[in-house]
């Protein structure tokens, strides 16, 4: 990893970029803009999008891991686990998909890199996906698969206070609420949480001067119809407690956090606001913003998304390890 990686991971936001203003896209994401920048998700395409992810599934490499669909877990979860355990901990990984498309298995590559890594079993919590299920359901599903975790922590070998919750996108947006409600219920809690590029506030669906900007990926018309599909109703509308994770006034309390996000993301200014928040209520946070990226770069394997990606790795290892 170059050092230009690393500058290009800032800790700092940028002011003179916003989601209003998101910049150029970095180069080295021109090909990946080209094959899925395009993405469009509506009523209309929805069914469509979730088919030709069944079909499109990432290739991985299995090797030197046990692949487990677990009947004592939730339906659809994914257990993967290193042949060669060098830590007693564990992750949970939520996949994203604006809450409308996607799956465990978009997920395995990551979940395969992040076993390898960290020596831990990585589960990929299935969830009900909307508008056929609203909230609660999908964050019901993912509560459920923490606690089948905790419960089979001893069959498994796990540490109950050295499992981590991380997810993408709409993943990133039920992680943080799932912490939320954990946190409310007691008990035993996450050792940390990841947040990549998190869907956190359906407030921004609301904005209409970000329909125009060109956010790849993920567009604000995207982000209208899968917040409407979760929550039921049209964004900024009150809403039910765990439901938007950027509504919940108290952040105290909460484990350490890592949050990354890029300057061409769509989300970049609610995840700014939320890291902020975070740090004001004195979780201990790492904010990554890095220049040029747009929503998804890191599952491309370029150096931009690697550095990214091997950010993450590191906060993990004090937690799940």
């Amino acid at each position: 990893m170059s050092e230009h990686d690393y500058r290009a991971l800032r800790s700092t936001p940028d002011d003179n970029l916003c989601s209003a203003r998101p910049g150029e896209i970095a180069a080295e994401l021109a090909e990946l803009d080209r094959k899925v920048g395009w993405l469009i998700i509506n009523r209309y395409t929805y069914r469509l999008m979730r088919m030709l992810g069944r079909i499109g599934a990432p290739e991985w490499d299995a090797s030197g891991l046990s692949i487990d669909l677990d009947p004592e877990l939730c339906a659809g979860t994914i257990m993967v686990s290193p042949d060669e355990r060098s830590g007693s901990g564990a992750l949970v990984l939520i996949h994203g998909g604006g809450y409308v498309i996607g799956s465990p298995q978009d997920i395995l590559p990551k979940a395969a890199f992040f076993a390898r890594q960290l020596g831990v079993p990585v589960i990929c919590a299935g969830y009900r996906l909307s508008p056929e299920a609203r909230f609660p359901a999908p964050l019901d599903d993912c509560h459920a698969s923490w606690h089948a975790v905790l419960a089979r922590s001893g069959d498994l070998n796990i540490d109950p206070g050295k499992i981590a919750i991380a997810g993408y996108s709409a993943g990133g947006g039920l992680a943080a609420n799932l912490i939320h409600r954990l946190h409310d219920e007691g008990g035993v809690q996450p050792a940390a949480q990841v947040l990549v590029y998190p869907m956190l506030d359906d407030r921004t669906a609301t904005r209409r001067e970000l329909d125009k900007p060109r956010h790849r990926v993920w567009s604000n018309r995207n982000n209208l119809f899968g917040w409407a599909s979760f929550l039921g109703q049209q964004p900024g509308q009150d809403c039910p407690d765990y439901a938007v994770a950027a509504r919940r006034n108290n952040l105290t309390g909460l484990p350490p956090a890592w949050l990354g996000v890029g300057t061409c993301d769509l989300f970049l200014d609610e995840d700014r606001d939320y890291a902020q928040r975070l740090i004001a209520a004195n979780v201990e946070t790492i904010y990554a913003e890095v220049d040029g990226a747009i929503h998804g770069f890191d599952m491309g394997g370029t150096p931009l998304g690697n550095a990214f990606v091997q950010s993450q790795v590191a906060f993990l290892k004090r937690f799940v390890v």
